[in-house]
Formats: structure tokens, sequence, C-alpha cells
């Protein structure tokens, strides 16, 4: 497989560039902030992303969607990523819609995530970091199941419409088995929800599950046999997480760049400094290596080829440490005033913090990596 687009890939990326750089560039995410909206993202901008189609790229043409693959979703990831686009697409319309596909709730959940009325959350993190580990319970209960625990770090948990949420119906917290996987409609009895502005300025939640009901329709896939659906889910939105940082990789180079274009020392542009130069095309060579990598690991997870277990982790710990250097580049070489509000800088840096520990860091990944490999 060529590690380069082809040419509807292409065209996919030109559209998704000029749509989301004129819809919602840096500012969009700024005035979010500065209004302190509610939601952390706007739904109009959902809608619209929904009338490009977008939405629908990982949905199959027979359920109403474009049937396109992870290459193309990335390809809008990273305009979203490479603009800071508060946006649920991530979490909606890549890991959701790949872990309800074939399940009985797709022809329930799919037609809202098409239309733009549908945002889904993703409920799996439990601690401070994310672990394999799944401790949340859920014990029968006539004919369904009564949930209890809680939940971390759950992007847009308090305002979504449905939850998937990982939970343990049998065996313990670290077993590989006895893992389910539920959809769980807001508002829902003994469900609260805590929302907490992250870092990046968007919003997350911490849910509380008291004796929430479900009944056996709300299961995705197979009662402890869930496991499988969430290495699905988790492959897609590490690959689709990989993706968006290079986004903010690439954003955060291009204003560096030309601010390096701009600036002027001792009555030259400090681009013309030699020692910037050097450090600009180390970055930029940085960059292209992880995106080889992310591209590679689409490819795989297209192709639905078992290569893609090695593959996604190391684009999520590739693209994570890229960007890492990415913005600290970026603020450095900007100075000091790449410390201030005034400069959007300093987001790219706060969104890259998010990203990378979003579905596991570099280090969860490389230590992933190393066990499989046998040390």
């Amino acid at each position: 497989m060529p590690l380069y687009l082809n040419d509807e890939q292409t065209m996919l990326r030109d559209t998704a560039r000029d749509f989301v750089a004129d819809a919602a560039p840096v500012r969009h995410l700024r005035e979010l902030r500065d209004s302190k909206n509610p939601d952390g993202f706007s739904r109009d901008l959902w809608k619209q992303f929904a009338e490009m189609g977008f939405t629908g790229i990982l949905i199959g043409e027979d359920q109403g969607g474009l049937g396109l693959g992870h290459v193309e979703a990335g390809v809008v990831l990273e305009e979203i990523g490479r603009n800071l686009t508060p946006s649920p697409f991530l979490a909606t319309a890549v890991a959701a819609v790949e872990a309800l596909k074939g399940s009985a709730q797709a022809e329930r959940r799919f037609p809202g995530i098409l239309s733009g009325e549908t945002i889904a959350a993703l409920a799996l993190d439990e601690g401070a970091k994310f672990r394999d580990t799944v401790g949340l319970k859920a014990e029968r209960s006539g004919n369904g199941f009564k949930l209890t625990g809680t939940k971390q770090f759950v992007t847009h948990g308090h305002v979504a419409d449905f939850l998937i949420v990982s939970a343990r119906t049998a065996g313990a917290a670290a077993d590989a088995e006895g893992v389910t996987l539920f959809a769980i409609d807001k508002g829902a009895a003994g469900l609260s929800a805590e929302a907490e502005r992250l870092a990046d300025s968007s919003v997350a939640a911490r849910l509380t599950l008291e004796g929430v009901e479900v009944d056996a329709d709300a299961v995705i896939g197979e009662v402890d046999g869930g496991r499988g659906l969430l290495d699905r889910l988790l492959a897609a939105g590490r690959a689709g997480a990989s993706a968006e940082l290079l986004g903010v990789g690439a954003g955060a180079m291009d204003m560096t760049v030309g601010y390096l274009k701009e600036r002027k020392q001792f009555g030259v542009t400090i681009g013309s400094f030699q020692a910037l130069q050097h450090r600009a095309a180390h970055l930029y060579s940085e960059l292209e290596v992880a995106r080889a990598a992310v591209l590679k690991a689409q490819q795989l997870l297209d192709a639905a080829d078992p290569k893609a277990d090695e593959a996604v982790p190391v684009a999520k710990a590739m693209s994570s440490l890229a960007t890492a250097l990415s913005v600290q580049e970026g603020v450095q070489m900007h100075g000091g005033i790449g410390m201030t509000d005034e400069y959007d800088i300093g987001f790219y840096m706060k969104r890259h913090r998010v990203l990378a520990e979003m579905f596991g860091d570099a280090n969860y990944h490389a230590d992933k990596l190393a066990r499989a490999a046998g040390y």
C-alpha cells in the first residue's frame, strides 16, 4: 500500500480543508471558550458536518453513509486538528460508529448520527490514566442489567444523546474477558454527570452510575464478549486521535514557520538564522515520519489486517511525540509572546496535551508494544 493519498482522498482533503478553515478556524474555539459555551462545541457546526456527509464516512452505503474508511476519516480529523475545531466527530462518527457496526443498535443510532442530530460519548476511563482495566459493575437484574460505578474524562458526556459504557459482567477488573459494552440513553435514572472544562477548553464529564437499569437491548454485541468490540472501538479512536494530532502538529508548525518569516531581529527575519532553520527542518522530518505511521495504521485497519494491532499503537505514540515537539518548538520560537493568550500557539499546546492522553499516552503504547514482543 503506497503511503500517500489517492486522487479521491486528496479531493476529500481539499474539501475538508476549505470547509473547516472557513467554518471553524481557531477563533471559533476562542469564541466558544470566551463565551463559556456549556456544550464545548457548536451543534450548528455538527449539523454542517452532517450536510457535508462527514458524519457518515464510516457508515455503509446500505445504511445511508458514504461507506469509506479510516483513511478518509483521518483526512477530516487532520483538518479538525489543524484548526483546533471542537467537534464530537472523533467520538461519535469514528469510535462509536465502529463499535456499533453490525449490532442491533446500529439501525437505531446511525440515522441520528447521519443527520447531525445525535451525539455519542465514550465512557471508558476509570482512573487518572487510561488503562485496560474495566471495573464498573453490570449485574443481572430482571430481563436486563443494573450498572454501578464511575467513569472519568467522558468527552461531551454531559450532553451526549447516548453513552457507550464498558462494564464488567464477569471476572475481575484486570481480566481480558467478562467485559460487555452497553449503549445507555441520556437521562437514564441513576445516571449523573459532572461537567469539567479541560486544559484545551473542551468539556468532559465525570459520570456516576448508581444502579442504572437497562434492558437486554442495550447490550452491544454479546454479554461477556465485549473485549473484541472494545478493542475495535479503541483502535478506531486511536487512529483517529493520531490523525487529529498530526493536524495539531502541522497547524502549529505552519504558524511557527509563518512567524519565523515575519519576526525580525537585528534588521533581518529570524527565519534566516541557521540554527532555527535546522530546528524547523528537524520538526518537519519528525512530523512526516509520524504521518507515514498514521497512514499505514489507517490502511491496515481498512484492510482488516492483523498487523494493525501493532501499527495503531505505533501511530498513536509517534504522532503524540512528533506533535509534542511541534508545539514546544512553536512556543519557544515565538519567544515570550508564545506564552500569552493573545497568540494562538498556546492553544495548540493545550490541545496536544488532551489528545496525547486520550486512549493511552505514548508511554502506555510503548509498554503495550514491548509486552507484545515478549519484554
